[in-house]
């Protein structure tokens, strides 16, 4: 804790994991008294992860270090802590003295819940809570149809989300520019990841700045994943390391199609924000008719890169090394455990929730329904993902298949765990007995 209190506003960080361009930080900065920046590791999120190495803790961890030695340099600090969210700021506010407290919006339903209690929290005591858009360029209701309903079909919300489009959206916040704001105090150290439960081991932590050359070339090799046609940015824009201002005026500059997939990444997020019931249910309702096999078996060998379908295991062996997976191979992998195995889409949703670094609500969870054909804008269930055919035609030196399964192609590799023609058949006979023969509903 500080050594002195004057009056000070506080700036909390959660998923806005940067100094430069923070739309609540650049605001906080702004306000005429001394800034205290915090971060809290909330255990009502980190005491449902079970993987004491999750790469995701390390890497906020890893990011909250940089943050806390650059504040140090200008003779501040980062306050962090770890505990119940509510309790801390019982807390905090306990100690007096603090005029108000300025964050950036977070749109998933535990986030506003969250944030709700701590806003009525703060105003018992006497704080006004701050609340600005940072993570997106349009939220939640900014992009609607005419008559204020939300779009669920991809499209229409993108071509109206370029129409609505200014670009005075993309200026920044220059937060790095108000640094002598911060309130000049020095913190405890960071708590460490052994005292929170988890354990340190080597991590590359991602580069930050976008590779030009990769988003000129997006359109064309986004779909190869023997070679690194993507930009690896979705971990920085989930944990807000990087600026969506600065992403999506690099991307207009260059490449229309990576552009597209910022748009799609907010399309899913207002979704979400519409409708939250699609964190459990399918969002076309009939699908949670399916009669999901759910063969523990088949997931677990799914789960292990060893159904014996070459690109289907190349990427999930990719996962579980790695914490991330190409994008295409994710719609290849989700497509097989939902329609090949007859898999709920929920089971392989948590499975990439709990090993993905750039797991993220929303995109994961509009992804697997896509892939299930339960979700919005989603492609008809009768559309059966071919593994042989998309192998051929994305991996077609199976580059990447020899790159993750050395043992592809000899008498170790496992023996395929279903037929392709008997289990696009036995998908087509089940989904069409909940929902309907060539339903898209």
């Amino acid at each position: 804790m500080t050594s002195s209190n004057p009056i000070h506003n506080i700036f909390w960080f959660r998923r806005d994991l940067r100094t430069e361009d923070n739309h609540a930080l650049f605001q906080a900065l702004h306000s005429g008294l001394p800034v205290k920046p915090i971060f809290i590791f909330d255990r009502q999120i980190l005491d449902k992860l079970d993987n004491p190495k999750d790469r995701r803790v390390l890497f906020i961890h890893l990011a909250l270090n940089r943050i806390k030695k650059q504040l140090q340099s200008l003779g501040s600090d980062l306050w962090v802590f770890y505990g119940n969210a509510g309790e801390i700021w019982e807390s905090l506010l306990n100690s007096g003295n603090i005029r108000s407290v300025f964050t950036n919006k977070d749109y998933e339903p535990y986030a506003l819940k969250r944030d709700n209690e701590i806003s009525v929290l703060c105003k018992t005591k006497g704080v006004s809570f701050l609340q600005f858009k940072d993570q997106v360029i349009f939220e939640c209701s900014e992009v609607v149809k005419d008559d204020g309903t939300p779009y669920t079909v991809y499209t229409p919300y993108s071509k109206r989300w370029k129409s609505q489009f200014k670009p005075e959206m993309l200026n920044p916040f220059p937060s790095e520019s108000l640094t002598e704001f911060y309130l000049k105090d020095k913190a405890l150290p960071l708590p460490t990841l052994e005292e929170m439960g988890f354990d340190h081991f080597d991590f590359e932590f991602p580069a930050i700045t976008p590779d030009k050359d990769i988003i000129k070339a997006y359109e064309h090799q986004r779909d190869i994943p023997s070679v690194r046609g993507t930009t690896r940015m979705s971990v920085h824009l989930r944990f807000g390391t990087i600026s969506i201002r600065k992403l999506a005026k690099t991307a207009m500059q260059l490449s229309e199609k990576y552009l597209n997939e910022l748009i799609w990444r907010e399309f899913y997020m207002q979704i979400l924000w519409h409708f939250p019931r699609v964190v459990n249910e399918s969002f076309k309702t009939k699908y949670d008719r399916i009669e999901w096999r759910n063969n523990p078996e088949e997931f677990d060998r799914w789960c292990k890169g060893e159904t014996g379908y070459p690109i289907v295991d190349a990427g999930m062996r990719e996962l579980l090394s790695t914490g991330f997976m190409h994008n295409r191979v994710r719609m290849i992998v989700a497509s097989f455990l939902t329609k090949h195995l007859l898999i709920d889409w929920r089971w392989g949703e948590a499975w990439f929730a709990r090993h993905l670094l750039d797991f993220e609500l929303a995109s994961n969870n509009g992804g697997w329904q896509w892939a299930a054909g339960s979700g919005v804008d989603a492609a008809p269930y009768f559309r059966v993902f071919n593994p042989h055919l998309q192998t051929l035609k994305f991996d077609p030196d199976a580059l990447y298949i020899k790159h993750w399964i050395p043992e592809w192609n000899s008498l170790q590799y496992a023996r395929p765990v279903v037929e392709h023609e008997v289990a696009r058949k036995r998908c087509l006979e089940v989904y069409q007995k909940a929902v309907g023969p060539n339903s898209r509903i």
